[in-house]
C-alpha cells in the first residue's frame, strides 16, 4: 500500500494507524539550545515541515525537551493537523529559551508526565496526540512511578490515543511482556542492529514499532553520522552492494525499511534536499531481497 505520492505505508500495529514507511523525525528544528543542535530559522523550519507534508510522509516524531521542534510543529502544521499521526513524548524536563544544555533530567513521576502533556498540547496547537511515549525510562522507574497508569489515564482523558515508550535492551523485553504499549520506538540500523529480534519480538506481539536512527545520521561529511559507527559499513564491504546512483545513506535507509516488523523509520534533516532523497529512497521500497540477505550476511561475518 501506498499514498498518493507514492510511499509505502504501513499499519502501526495494533493503533491501525497508517503510517508512511518514512516518517521525519523533528528533533532536526530542535535548534542550538539543545544537544549541539544547528542553527534554524522560523523560515527554514517553515519550510522543512510543509516540506515533509508535500512530499507524502504522514508521520512526525518529537519529544517535549527537543528545543524548538515542539513549537515550530504547531506554529506550522497544527492547520495540516488532520495530515499526518503525530507522535511525542513524556518524563522530559523543559529546556529554558535562554538556555543551552546537553543535560535534559527525566523526571519519572505522575505529576511532571502531565506537566510535559499540557505543555507539549500548547506547543503543538493541538487538543490530542496520535502517540503519547515515555522518554526512555528503565523497568524500575516506570514501576516505581506507576507511569503505564499515569499515561492511561491521558487515554482515558482523550489527551492521548495511544500509548507507547521510547526504550532500549535489556529494558524492552520486559516492557513487550506486559502487554500494555501500544507502540515502541526502538534505535536500529544496518550499522547498530543488536535490536533486530526485539523490533520482531514486539511487532509479533501486536505493537506498532517506529525505528529510529535507521540512517546512523547518515555518512560522515555528508550526515552528522560517527565514524566508528560507519567504520562497520567499510568493514562488511556494503559499497559493493550499492545500486546504480545509490548512495551509503539511502542503502542503510531501505535496509532499515527491508526490516518486516519495523512499520516507520523516522529520519530527521532540515535540508529539502536530502528529504526528497530519503523520499525517493523510500519510494524504491525495501532492499531486493537477495541484496538484504548478503548485507546481513556481511555484517554478521564482520562481527556487526
Amino acid at each position: 500500500m501506498a499514498t498518493a505520492n507514492g510511499l509505502p505505508t504501513r499499519t502501526l500495529g495494533r493503533t491501525g494507524l497508517a503510517v508512511t514507511q518514512l516518517g521525519y523525525g523533528a528533533m532536526e528544528v530542535r535548534g542550538t539550545r539543545i544537544w549541539g543542535g544547528r542553527p534554524v530559522t522560523d523560515d527554514e523550519a517553515d519550510r522543512i515541515l510543509n516540506a515533509v507534508l508535500d512530499s507524502g510522509i504522514t508521520f512526525i516524531d518529537t519529544a517535549n525537551d527537543y528545543g524548538r521542534s515542539e513549537e515550530y510543529i504547531g506554529r506550522f502544521l497544527s492547520g495540516r493537523r488532520s495530515e499526518f499521526v503525530l507522535a511525542t513524548k513524556c518524563g522530559c524536563t523543559v529546556v529554558r529559551r535562554d538556555e543551552n544544555t546537553d543535560d535534559t533530567p527525566h523526571v519519572w513521576t505522575r505529576e511532571n508526565l502531565f506537566r510535559g502533556l499540557h505543555e507539549s498540547l500548547e506547543r503543538l496547537r493541538t487538543d490530542y496526540v496520535d502517540v503519547m511515549q515515555l522518554h526512555n525510562p528503565s523497568v524500575e522507574q516506570c514501576e516505581q512511578g506507576d507511569l503505564v497508569t499515569a499515561l492511561q489515564e491521558m487515554k482515558q482523558q482523550g489527551k492521548v490515543r495511544w500509548i507507547g515508550c521510547s526504550s532500549t535492551d535489556p529494558h524492552l523485553s520486559t516492557y513487550i511482556g506486559w502487554g500494555v504499549f501500544d507502540v515502541f520506538q526502538i534505535p536500529y540500523s544496518a550499522l547498530e542492529r543488536q535490536h533486530e529480534a526485539t523490533i520482531q519480538a514486539a511487532a509479533d506481539a501486536g505493537a506498532g514499532v517506529i525505528v529510529r536512527g535507521g540512517v546512523a545520521r547518515g555518512e560522515p561529511g555528508v550526515g552528522l553520522g560517527n565514524q566508528d559507527r560507519w567504520a562497520k559499513w567499510d568493514a562488511a564491504k556494503l559499497d559493493e552492494l550499492l545500486g546504480e546512483g545509490e548512495t551509503r545513506t539511502t542503502f542503510l535507509l531501505r535496509f532499515t525499511n527491508s526490516h518486516p516488523g519495523m512499520h516507520t523509520n523516522i529520519v530527521g534533516t532540515r535540508s529539502p534536499e536530502h528529504l526528497r532523497e530519503n523520499v525517493e529512497a523510500a519510494k524504491r521500497g525495501p532492499l531486493p531481497a537477495d541484496v538484504y540477505a548478503e548485507a546481513k550476511r556481511r555484517l554478521d561475518a564482520a562481527g556487526n
